[in-house]
């Protein structure tokens, strides 16, 4: 019995397919993962983000970008799409394509059953090797739940986590701020 091994793609080829692509997929040492479609939850939560944090960050020299604006995590070799990336100051791109982002201060993921894990964990791990980037947050799609992490000193990251719908997030990275009535506003929980 022989065991089938999927063939492995170099980050050009796969960015050279990913161009041309109808669905996006992600990226891992040599291995390309087909991404699903999102629930319309998922895509109401990053909406709501996307346009609170847009109208705070406004008139400053930070930019907000949503779910197809790629990320590179050069130390990891993973090109992922992230739900929500905020970066402060000068974006920079991996190349001329400028569809490749580098440098995200802020990384917001709605969590699913089926991705939840890996965003919590492998997907972490992978993030905080980026020098930029250092604050995380994580919604829930199916209750009222979020858990906010943000980069202490000695690279040590603090949790922090609510399912109140009057509280709200302070992202200090960015000096804005996230009521939980706003992140679930018009949005049907299942639980």
């Amino acid at each position: 019995m022989s065991l089938e091994l999927k063939p492995r793609v170099t980050p050009e080829e796969y960015l050279a397919l990913e161009r041309k692509a109808e669905r996006k997929s992600e990226y891992f040492k040599g291995e390309i993962f087909a991404m699903s479609g999102a629930s319309p939850q998922h895509v109401l939560i990053v909406t709501n983000v996307v346009a609170e944090l847009r109208g705070q960050l406004k008139t400053r020299p930070c930019t907000v970008y949503s779910t197809d604006l790629r990320l590179k995590v050069s130390a990891a070799g993973l090109y992922t799409y992230s739900d929500v990336i905020v970066v402060c100051g000068e974006p920079q791109f991996d190349d001329d394509h400028k569809d490749t982002l580098l440098n995200p201060t802020l990384i917001v993921e709605v969590l699913s059953e089926s991705t939840k894990d890996y965003d919590r964990g492998a997907k972490f791990e992978q993030y905080r090797k980026i020098e930029s980037f250092v604050e995380y947050v994580l919604i829930a799609q199916d209750k009222r739940h979020v858990e906010h992490f943000v980069r202490q000193a000695g690279n040590r990251w603090l949790l922090s986590e609510t399912n109140r719908l009057e509280d709200t997030l302070e992202l200090t990275s960015i000096a804005c701020n996230l009521m939980l009535t706003e992140i679930y506003d018009k949005v049907e929980l299942l639980i």
